[in-house]
């Protein structure tokens, strides 16, 4: 299945969860899309809360199906939490901490600065999203892309940097300095139930 190019504000409301993370796409309907949306009352089976969750935590970090199942069977070769491990994993994707810098708005936006080669890693170009970033290795905007106007939009736009990640605005230097805890990731997001639906 190919990663998901359409709509984002549609599907948000679909999941009822902001996937922008700005709040916007449910503050003026907070239904799903379509003519029957503000009337549904369909209530999910368990097999559809667990699909509707995966899906939800799939669609937040913009990744394809066969990444993410890989990320989950990844995290349950690790010690401690299936659960909490692979949350952990997808928050150290390299586009996904270039958003948490506040480098670019959107993880959408973030995907595409690393795709096109405006991200250094300990010093070297890394240009593919899904890297892996180690805890105390370096993020920064490569020396000629420091112009660019969605990096300085967004940096105007960003009041937050997660305890996890330290960075410099003035350097445009970032480190991830620690994996997060359960309690720094989206409390939207009820992991459980992702273990669930890959157990079955």
């Amino acid at each position: 299945m190919a990663r998901y190019t359409g709509p984002s504000w549609k599907l948000s409301r679909r999941l009822g969860i902001s996937l922008s993370g700005t709040g916007k796409e449910l503050a003026k309907r907070p239904y799903a899309p379509g003519q029957h949306g503000p009337n549904q009352r369909k209530k999910l089976s368990e097999y559809g809360l667990q699909l509707q969750e995966k899906q939800k935590l799939r669609h937040m970090y913009g990744v394809n199906e066969r990444q993410f199942r890989r990320i989950f069977d990844d995290a349950g070769k690790m010690s401690g939490i299936h659960g909490e491990n692979f949350m952990t994993l997808l928050e150290s994707r390299l586009d996904n901490l270039v958003y948490r810098m506040g480098l670019a708005r959107t993880r959408r936006a973030a995907r595409q600065l690393v795709n096109h080669g405006h991200i250094v890693v300990d010093g070297g170009r890394v240009d593919i999203p899904s890297y892996r970033v180690k805890p105390g290795q370096t993020i920064s905007v490569r020396e000629k892309s420091r112009n660019l106007d969605v990096i300085k939009e967004a940096l105007e736009g960003n009041d937050f940097v997660p305890a996890y990640v330290t960075f410099d605005a003035d350097s445009l230097q970032g480190t991830y300095t620690r994996l997060p805890e359960r309690a720094e990731l989206p409390a939207e997001i009820t992991e459980a139930l992702i273990v669930e639906f890959y157990s079955r």
